[in-house]
This record gives C-alpha cells, structure tokens and sequence, in this order.
C-alpha cells in the first residue's frame, strides 16, 4: 500500500464528511460496483425464489442474510481503486469466491446483526486479522466511530425499506388504467393465497433491485470510515506530508549549488574578508545623519503626542495596592479580626453565606405567600374583576327527566304492589312507574347529578361510578326493558312482571319509596 499513490486527498475528516467521502467514491466506480452486485447477486436471489416459491417471506430472508457475504465484492472494488488499481469486471468476479473463504461463517452467525459490520469488515478482509489480534484492533478502531458506523446502518436501514416502497408505489402507478379499473379489492383479498404469490415475489424483486443502488454506497462508508480512522491513529496525512519535503529535497539542484559554492576557496576569502555588522555597531558614520542620531531622533518623537500622552489621575481606590511592608496600622491589628477576616475569606465560609442567603430568601417568599393565603378575600375584593358572591346559590333538584316526573311526592307509597296492579291492565305504565321510581331514588337517596338533557346511556354511567353491583345490574335490566317498550313498542315477556318487581323489594325494601 503506497499512500502516495492514493486516488483521494488523505486527511483528517469529521465522520459525516467521511461518509460524504464513500458516496462519492460509489458514484466514482458506481458502473463497476452495480453490475458486479447484479451478476452476483440476481441469480441467487432467483434461485432463493424458485425454491422457495412457496415462502416469498422465507426467500427473501435468506437473500437479505446473506448481505455481508455479497457485500465483500464491493469492498475488494473499493480498496484496489483506493490506489489506482481498478480492477476489470472479470477479474472482480473470479476474485470474489477467495475473498468469501475468511471467517464466512462468523459474519453470518453471530457477527450478522452487527450495526458496525461496514466498518469492521475492512479488518477481517483488507487486514487479515482474527482472534485475539481482531478483537484488540477493534476496541482500537471503534473507539471514536463506532456511533457513526451504528447510524450509517440504522440510515442505511430505514434507506432500504423507503426506497423498497417507493418501487412498489412506481408500479401501481405506472399499471395502465383500464387494468386498475378491472381490479377489484375485495376480489384479491378473498383469493386464494396460491393465486397472488407472483405478485410477491414481485416486491421481492424490488428489493433485490434496491439493493443493487443502495448496498454498495452503504459498503463505500463504512470503508470511508475506516480509512478516516485509520489516517487519525496512524497520521498518514503527516507521513505523505514528509514524503514529499523529501522529493522535494532530493529533486532540487539548489541545494548543490550552494553547497559548490560554499566550498569555493575565492568564495570563502572573500567572505572572510567582509566585516560583521551587528544591529548594534556604529554604521553610516560618514554620512551627515549617523545610525546613533537616528534612533535618538525616533526616541524624541516617540516621546511627544500624538504617540505619548502623560495624563495625571487622582480617584479613590480602596486597597488595591498591596505594600511590601507592614504599616504601624497593621501591627496594631488584634489577632481575633485576622483570624475572623481569614475565616471570612475562605471558601467553606462562601458557602455557608451563600446557603444563609437561600434560606432568607425562601423565608422572605414564603412570607409573601402566607400573607397572601391569609388576605386573599381581601384581595379578591380588590383584584378580582368578577362581583364576589356573599352566598353560594344551591343549585335546585330537577323534577323531570325523559318526560317523567320525579318528585317523590307523586310516587305511590308501595312501587312494587302499584306496579304488580298496573302490569296486567297497562305494562308501559308498569315500567314506567319502576323507572321514574329509580330515577327518583337515585336523584334525593344518592344525590346524582341528573340533568334534563340525560340519556338512559348517561344516567347508567353514573349509577355504575356507585360501585353497588346489584343496583348497577336492576338498572340496567329496567333501563333496557324501557326502552324497548318507550322507543319500539315491544312488549316485555310475562314472566318480567315478578323478576322486576321482586328486584325492587330487594333493593329498595317492600315499603315505600320515600
């Protein structure tokens, strides 16, 4: 491997940007990497179908199994053309059968479900490693990429099964009209399985199809990934740097020359004979404007406005400059206050202040809110915009529902006697008697809430928020016999009259119904 003889700019990426890195090194080779995934892949995924004609699902599992032994060929294209050694399309083909020998079977049992799988496969196919020497460089490798390469397969996932339906909504829409027109639903609902098992096969095929666009981008960023990682940890990008400082050295006559010349004796006379100048030796002394005059003229003019402005300041400052020395003040300081002061300065003591000042604080908002809680009608009185109610208006007891008086003043004194009576000369007014009397019990005995605009569905909701089983189960009985009778004139059977009444003596007792 001759990284000067890479095909892309070796550095440093960002994970994203390394990904970016394998799309376009798929779409590079993207005539290569489809074909070959087609001749290779197509003819097992038609061979899973024959043989599983009768279990699309079974067929296409397997074939989906098998991705990482198909996804081999790929990586093979990939790591030659990294380098500039394309391979041919047959050569390709007669390469891929080696390339499945090496620990085929752990990629497919327990290393199948793997979500870093393109990025590791570099280390078992491009590497050669396995056992111990594999497990130690992957806990290197995936010690920084290991969630992209996890993303790239839960994108890589969701990818697939988007572009799967995508196909299969291209072929509806594509079906010609009159053949849509023909199709009936429910017709293909209620065939027999055998008579549409083509048509999945035939989404089977789709996805065999996606995979021929999809898998080898997928296999080209997880191998970007790898090389990323590969040129952070070994720094190929600083050793191509020095490969070329020494091409560079090597090619260039500069270096020669200077050597001739530095090795000429003529050469070397003279520039032994040159005085050394220093930035300090005394120099154009001849000249009416000596080296010594110049720099004291800059002094000069460095020295006045508008590059030097003197500017006296007078203010008060409290104890920002600390003296060397100890005044006489300071030795008059009792040893108490510095030994207090010192303790007020130190960190344990901020905060304990700190903590005094949240709980004054709490104390003083606590405070606030009780002094609230104890005026708030004052303060209603004053705040509120609404007029403050002196007395809360009980609200009164409704004395009709569905058209039936509940006032218990209008009730028999015995229901279930009065009912008995009324059940042979007049049914509907036998249950309607045992259903008012119900509605009125529940509305003075248990205090429901009954409105005017209740339905039988609601006043049973509310009888079962009661928790008493046998009054649920006598209410619902009556409920449904009264409709019946109120809404379709249908007749309750004979025997009704005794079970009726005997539940109400049960529930209610033999008395009245006050």
């Amino acid at each position: 491997m001759r990284l000067s003889d890479a095909t892309v700019v070796i550095r440093p990426r960002t994970t994203w940007e390394a990904m970016d890195l394998g799309v376009l090194m798929s779409q590079r080779h993207r005539r290569l990497l489809m074909t070959s995934w087609a001749i290779v892949t197509l003819p097992i995924f038609a061979l899973l179908s024959a043989i599983f004609w009768d279990s699309p699902s079974l067929a296409v599992f397997i074939f989906w199994w098998l991705k990482p032994a198909f996804d081999r060929l790929p990586l093979y294209i990939l790591s030659k053309s990294l380098f500039g050694e394309t391979p041919t399309l047959n050569q390709a083909l007669r390469e891929w059968p080696r390339l499945l020998k090496p620990q085929l079977l752990a990629s497919l049992t327990w290393r199948r479900l793997s979500l870093s799988r393109s990025f590791v496969m570099p280390v078992v196919q491009l590497e050669g490693l396995h056992g111990h020497a594999r497990e130690q460089r992957l806990q290197v490798l995936l010690q920084r990429n290991a969630g992209a390469a996890q993303w790239l397969t839960i994108i890589g996932v969701h990818l697939e099964s988007a572009l799967w339906i995508g196909l299969m909504v291209l072929f509806y829409l594509l079906l010609p009209q009159q053949i849509e027109l023909d199709w009936s639903w429910q017709t293909l609902i209620t065939a027999a399985v055998q008579d549409w098992r083509w048509l999945e096969h035939l989404t089977n095929a789709f996805y065999a199809l996606v995979l021929i666009i999809w898998e080898p981008i997928y296999v080209a960023c997880g191998f970007s990934l790898y090389l990323n990682r590969r040129t952070v940890l070994e720094a190929w990008d600083i050793e191509l740097v020095f490969r070329r400082l020494r091409q560079r050295l090597s090619t260039t006559a500069l270096t020669l020359l200077l050597a001739t010349i530095l090795w000429v004796p003529g050469a070397q006379h003279v520039w032994a004979a040159e005085p050394v100048i220093t930035p300090d030796s005394p120099r154009l002394l001849d000249q009416p404007l000596t080296s010594q005059g110049s720099k004291d003229s800059i002094k000069a003019l460095l020295e006045q406005p508008p590059f030097k402005n003197k500017e006296t300041v007078t203010r008060y400052r409290f104890g920002e400059e600390k003296t060397d020395t100890k005044t006489a003040d300071d030795s008059k300081t009792p040893e108490w206050l510095k030994a207090l002061l010192a303790l007020l300065d130190s960190p344990r003591f901020g905060f304990l202040a700190t903590l005094i000042e949240v709980l004054l604080w709490g104390a003083v908002i606590g405070g606030v809110g009780v002094l609230i809680w104890r005026y708030r009608d004052w303060l209603q009185a004053f705040v509120s915009r609404r007029p403050a109610l002196k007395s809360k208006v009980a609200r009164p007891l409704p004395q009709q529902a569905f058209g039936l008086d509940l006032n218990r003043e209008t009730l028999p004194d015995d229901i279930a006697a009065s009912a008995e009576s009324l059940w042979q000369t007049d049914p509907r007014a036998a249950l309607g008697l045992l259903y008012r009397a119900l509605l009125s019990h529940l509305l003075h005995d248990h205090h429901m809430a009954l409105k005017t605009a209740d339905t039988e569905g609601e006043v049973l909701q509310r009888v079962e928020q009661l928790q008493q089983p046998a009054l649920l189960a006598f209410s619902k009985t009556l409920t449904g016999h009264w409709q019946n009778m109120a809404y379709g004139h249908r007749l309750p059977p004979a025997h009704l009259q005794q079970e009726l009444c005997d539940g109400w003596r049960t529930l209610f007792g033999p008395g009245a119904a006050h």
